[in-house]
This record gives structure tokens, C-alpha cells and sequence, in this order.
């Protein structure tokens, strides 16, 4: 199954670049605040990350991966991770299928970046190592 995942690849493409999130983690796409609500570059950066939900830590950097998930385990996953968050588990698998949709239409293996609602293709400035 395609999904998303944490990755570290591309950081340092922009200045506000973060990875906390385990590299190859599932991630999903969380809330956001109100410093990011109309800037992805805001005080908080929730605006331009991706939530692990293993390790409850972000990055801004997510690679599509083929995983070994049925689309039950995926929604278990999501499932469990919101409600260890505290989040309401009960839109598991609406958010699966979404998350799903999104990385369907991608390559395996592409770096994506997110700045609001708007996931695009990251790629490696000249210089930085891959």
C-alpha cells in the first residue's frame, strides 16, 4: 500500500526545515493552529509538517513508500495513534482513505513538502548531499 512516511531527505531546502519525527515512520497530516492558519512559515510550523504517529514528533519532509499494510492495518494505525494523542479515533479511517488518495498519485520514493493544504514534489538544491 502507498503511504506517506517520514523522511529526512531534502531537509535544508528551506531555512525552516525541521525532522524530530523516526525516519521511515507513518505520518499523517495534522491540525492547524492558529500562528499557521494563513502561513506555513508561522511561529509554530504545524502549517508545513507532517505528524509521526509512532513517535507523536513532525518533520516537513515526507516520502512516499510502498508499506506492507493492508488498508485495515492502515487504519488501525491512525486509529491508535489518534487516540494515544487524545485526538477522537472515531475519523480513522475517513483520514486513511485520504491520506491514501494523496499518496496514489505520487511515485514511490517521492519527497513531498507541505505548506497548508498544498502537498508538491520536494527537490534536492544543488550542493546538499542526498
Amino acid at each position: 500500500m502507498k503511504v506517506l512516511v517520514a523522511t529526512g531527505q531534502t531537509q535544508g531546502t528551506r531555512r525552516n526545515d525541521y525532522h524530530w519525527a523516526v525516519e521511515s515512520e507513518l505520518v499523517r497530516i495534522g491540525e492547524v493552529c492558529r500562528k499557521d492558519r494563513d502561513d506555513p512559515d508561522g511561529g509554530c510550523g504545524c502549517g508545513r509538517g507532517f505528524a509521526g504517529l509512532n513517535s507523536h514528533r513532525a518533520t516537513t519532509t515526507a516520502r512516499v513508500a510502498d508499506v506492507p499494510l493492508t488498508p485495515d492495518d492502515y487504519v488501525e494505525a491512525l486509529r491508535s495513534s489518534l487516540h494515544q494523542q487524545g485526538w477522537d479515533p472515531s475519523h480513522a479511517r475517513d483520514e486513511a482513505e485520504d491520506l491514501a488518495d494523496l499518496a496514489v498519485h505520487w511515485p514511490v520514493g517521492t519527497v513531498l513538502e507541505r505548506r497548508l493544504d498544498l502537498l508538491s514534489r520536494r527537490t534536492l538544491p544543488s550542493g546538499l548531499p542526498t
